[in-house]
C-alpha cells in the first residue's frame, strides 16, 4: 500500500490557504453542534467525513492511509478512553443498585446541605482527585452523576462538572500531559511542571466562584463567596507549592485534599446565611433494576440515606488506593515491564516532512497498566464489598454499555477525526499558521493547546501533537521554551469542556444524549472567557511585566 509523507502547505504552496482548508473539519463540528444542534454522534461522523475529504483531496493523502488513520483513532477512542469511562460509570452504577449512592448524598449533605457548596466540593475538589488518578473523562462522568444525586438538575450538573474539570487537567493522570511534553520536546518535565504551576493556579482561584455562579447566579456568589474563595485559594496555593517545590506528579492529589480540607474547616467557623437546599434528589440515569427493590436494606438506604459513610465512600477510596499503588514503587515498575503490547498499526505508513516515521502510527495496547483496567479491578472489589451477585454485576455492566452506546460512537468518531487531521498534517498546518505571528505568538500560544484538546479531548494528546511546534516557535521568536510549552498545556485544559467526546460523556451520564449542542452552548462562553484570560497571562509572562514568573 502506498505510504504518505506529511506536507503542511499543500494548497497552492500557501500556509494560509492550507490552514483555511484544515479548519473546515473543526468549523463543521462546532457549527453542527452549536448552531444547528445536531446530536454529537451525527456531528462527529459528518466532521470525520469532512476531515477525510480534506486529507484526500487537499493534502493528497492516499485513501487507504486516510482510512487506516481513522481506524487507529477509533481504536484509541475505544481503548483506553471508553475503557476508562465505562468502568468508572459501572462503579457508580453498583452504588446505585445497592442504594449506597443515597448514603453518599447524605454524607456530602452532612458537610453542607447547600448545593452551591456541594458543587465546589464534588465537582472541583473530588473531581480534581479523580482527574489526578484517572483522567480521560472520568471526573466529568462521576461528578455529574454525584451532583444529580445531591439534587442538581441534569443539564446544570453536567455543565458544572465540565467547567470544574479545567485547572486540574494539566496535572491529570499523575501529570501525564506534562511528562509527555517533556519527552516530546526534550525539556525537563519537572521544570515544565513548575511553569504550569505558575499558570493553572490562577484559573483554580476563580473556578469555584464560577461554579457557584452557575448553580445560583449572583445571589449565590454574594452569599457563598467566602467558601468558594477559601477553597480556590487553598487549592491554588497547594498546586503552586507542589508543582514547584514537591513533585509535579502529585500536584492534583495534594491540591484536591488541601482544597477540600480548607472548605471543611471554613464551614466549621462560617456558613451561608441562606441555604440552597435540594427540593428533591434527581433520579440518576444509572438506575437500579426492579429486582433490587425486594431488598429491604436497599430500600431503606434509598429512602433515608441511612448507612455507613465509609461504606458509601468505599468505592472511591478503593480507586484512590489502587491508583496510588499502581503509580509508584515496585508495582509501577512491574506494570511498566508487563503493560501489554505496542505495535505498528497494520498498513499505516506515514512519515513527517523530514522523512521520519511519526510516533502516532504505533498503537499501545497497555491492557494491564491501563487506568480502565485498574477501575475494572476496583469495580470487582466494590461488587464483592457490597455483596452484589455475579448476575447483577454483569447486568449492571450491560446496562452501562447500553446507556453509553451513542457516546461510544461519538468518542470513536472524534478520535478518528483527530487522527486523520494529525496524520495528514492538517492540525500542524493550523499551528504553523498561528506561529507566524512572531512575538505576538505568546498571546496565541494557549489557543494552539486549546485547539488540540478541543479536537482530541486530551491534554496529553495535544502536547504530543503541538509540543514540538511550541518548541520550534520558541526558537524562532526568542520566547522562553518553557513558557510556550506550559502555555500549550494550560490553554489545553480549557478546550476539554467543549471537546465533543467530553460533551458526549457528560450528556450520556445525566440522560441527555442528543442534547450535546445545548450543553456546548452552556459552557462555551465560560471556556472562551477563561481562555482569553490565560492568553493575556501568558503574553504578560513573555514581557517584563510578569517575566519574573517564568522558570527555566
Amino acid at each position: 500500500m502506498e505510504g504518505y509523507r506529511q506536507v503542511f502547505d499543500p494548497v497552492a504552496g500557501s500556509l494560509g490557504w492550507s490552514a483555511l482548508f484544515a479548519a473546515l473539519p473543526l468549523v463543521t463540528l462546532f457549527v453542527l453542534l452549536g448552531a444547528l444542534r445536531w446530536k454529537a454522534w451525527k456531528a462527529s461522523l459528518a466532521s470525520l467525513a469532512v476531515a477525510l475529504g480534506v486529507a484526500i483531496f487537499a493534502y493528497a493523502m492516499p485513501v487507504g492511509q486516510a482510512m487506516l488513520a481513522a481506524s487507529e483513532g477509533a481504536a484509541f477512542g475505544l481503548f483506553p478512553i471508553i475503557w476508562i469511562v465505562l468502568n468508572a460509570l459501572w462503579i457508580y452504577k453498583l452504588t446505585e443498585v445497592t442504594g449506597w449512592d443515597a448514603v453518599l448524598r447524605r454524607a456530602f449533605g452532612s458537610l453542607s446541605d447547600d448545593q452551591r457548596v456541594q458543587a465546589v466540593i464534588i465537582a472541583f475538589c473530588f473531581g480534581a482527585l479523580l482527574e489526578a488518578l484517572a483522567g480521560f473523562g472520568t471526573p466529568v462522568a462521576v461528578s455529574s452523576v454525584m451532583l444529580m444525586a445531591v439534587g442538581l438538575r441534569p443539564m446544570k450538573a453536567a455543565a458544572v462538572s465540565l467547567v470544574a474539570n479545567t485547572a486540574p487537567v494539566a496535572f491529570g493522570a499523575i501529570a501525564v500531559p506534562i511528562t509527555t511534553l517533556g519527552k516530546i520536546t526534550g525539556l525537563d518535565a519537572g521544570t515544565l511542571g513548575a511553569m504550569v504551576g505558575r499558570q493553572t493556579p490562577v484559573l483554580a482561584l476563580f473556578v469555584p466562584l464560577l461554579l457557584v455562579f452557575m448553580v445560583d447566579g449572583r445571589r449565590g456568589v454574594r452569599q457563598v463567596w467566602p467558601v468558594a474563595l477559601v477553597g480556590g485559594a487553598a487549592f491554588s496555593l497547594a498546586q503552586f507549592i507542589s508543582a514547584n517545590f514537591l513533585s509535579y506528579e502529585i500536584t492534583d492529589i495534594v491540591a484536591a485534599f488541601v482544597g477540600a480540607l480548607a472548605i471543611v474547616g471554613m464551614l466549621r467557623v462560617w456558613r451561608p446565611r441562606e441555604v440552597l437546599a435540594a427540593q428533591e434528589a434527581m433520579p440518576v440515569v444509572a438506575g437500579a433494576s426492579v429486582t433490587d427493590e425486594r431488598f429491604e436494606a436497599v430500600q431503606r438506604r434509598r429512602a433515608t440515606g441511612e448507612g455507613s459513610a465509609l461504606m458509601a465512600f468505599a468505592p472511591y477510596l478503593i480507586v484512590v488506593v489502587l491508583f496510588a499503588a499502581t503509580t509508584v514503587g515496585p508495582i509501577k515498575t512491574w506494570l511498566a515491564a508487563h503493560s501489554g503490547w505496542a505495535f505498528a498499526w497494520p498498513g499505516l505508513d506515514v512519515v513527517n516532512a523530514e522523512g521520519k516515521a511519526v510516533s502516532a502510527t504505533t498503537f499501545n495496547f497497555n491492557l494491564f497498566s491501563a487506568g480502565g483496567t485498574t477501575l475494572l479491578v476496583a469495580g470487582v472489589l466494590t461488587a464483592l464489598l457490597y455483596r452484589v451477585g455475579m448476575s447483577r454485576t454483569l447486568r449492571a455492566y450491560g446496562q452501562t454499555v447500553h446507556q453509553f452506546r451513542w457516546t461510544i460512537v461519538t468518542v470513536m468518531a472524534v478520535l478518528a477525526l483527530a487522527y486523520v487531521m494529525n496524520l495528514s498534517g492538517q492540525t500542524v498546518t493550523l499551528g504553523l499558521f498561528l506561529a507566524q505571528t512572531g512575538s505576538v505568538f505568546a498571546l496565541l500560544s494557549p489557543i494552539v493547546g486549546w485547539l488540540g484538546v478541543a479536537v482530541t479531548g486530551s491534554d496529553t494528546s495535544s502536547n504530543s501533537l503541538f509540543g514540538m511546534l511550541q518548541y520550534a516557535a520558541a526558537e524562532q521568536t526568542g520566547i522562553p521554551a518553557y513558557l510556550l510549552g506550559a502555555a500549550n498545556t494550560t490553554g489545553g485544559v480549557l478546550g476539554k469542556m467543549i471537546s465533543p467526546q467530553n460533551l458526549a460523556i457528560a450528556a450520556a451520564v445525566v440522560g441527555l444524549e442528543g442534547r450535546e449542542g445545548e450543553l456546548f452552548r452552556k459552557v462555551v462562553g465560560w471556556g472562551i472567557g477563561l481562555l482569553v484570560a490565560v492568553c493575556v497571562l501568558v503574553y504578560l509572562q513573555s514581557t517584563p511585566v510578569l517575566g519574573w514568573m517564568v522558570v527555566g
